[in-house]
């Protein structure tokens, strides 16, 4: 079984704007081959960016309580606290808000990080000159986790 963090965007298509990017994913979790891993932090963050107004969809508190619950009935929570050394052996986001989905995707012993985030794809795209500072998971689009 692989296992997957999904960055907030992420989430935000398949719950809200039920993207068909995502299906893969979706099918995968449905079918049980795959393990999706939140933590406090990615659950908050997605807990507050559901109360902004979207252009597309704007979510009342009933229903940004229901894809709250949501998301947890699709994940296993798991407690992503580092140790100073295991920080350092990760590279930095350029973006520190992201930072937290690399934490989760380290402690998770996750497969593969899903997002469409340039800043973390631009970590896995150039790990292989980072010196001492790798990543053990793949960041890769929904599309190339679809391809993969």
């Amino acid at each position: 079984m692989q296992r997957l963090v999904l960055d907030t965007n992420i989430w935000l298509d398949w719950l809200l704007f039920e993207d068909t990017g995502i299906a893969r994913i979706r099918q995968l979790q449905e079918a049980g081959h795959v393990e999706i891993l939140i933590d406090a932090p990615c659950e908050a963050e997605f807990a507050e960016v559901i109360t902004r107004k979207f252009a597309k969809k704007t979510l009342d508190a009933q229903a940004q309580a229901a894809a709250l619950a949501h998301l947890r009935r699709l994940t296993t929570r798991i407690d992503a606290q580092l140790s100073p050394p295991e920080r350092a052996r990760l590279p930095q986001c350029k973006d520190p808000d992201d930072q937290k989905f690399l934490e989760l995707a380290f402690v998770g012993e996750a497969d593969t990080l899903v997002t469409k985030d340039r800043a973390l794809l631009e970590i896995f795209r150039r790990k292989k000159k980072q010196v001492g500072r790798t990543v053990s998971f793949r960041i890769l689009t929904p599309q190339e986790f679809e391809d993969f």
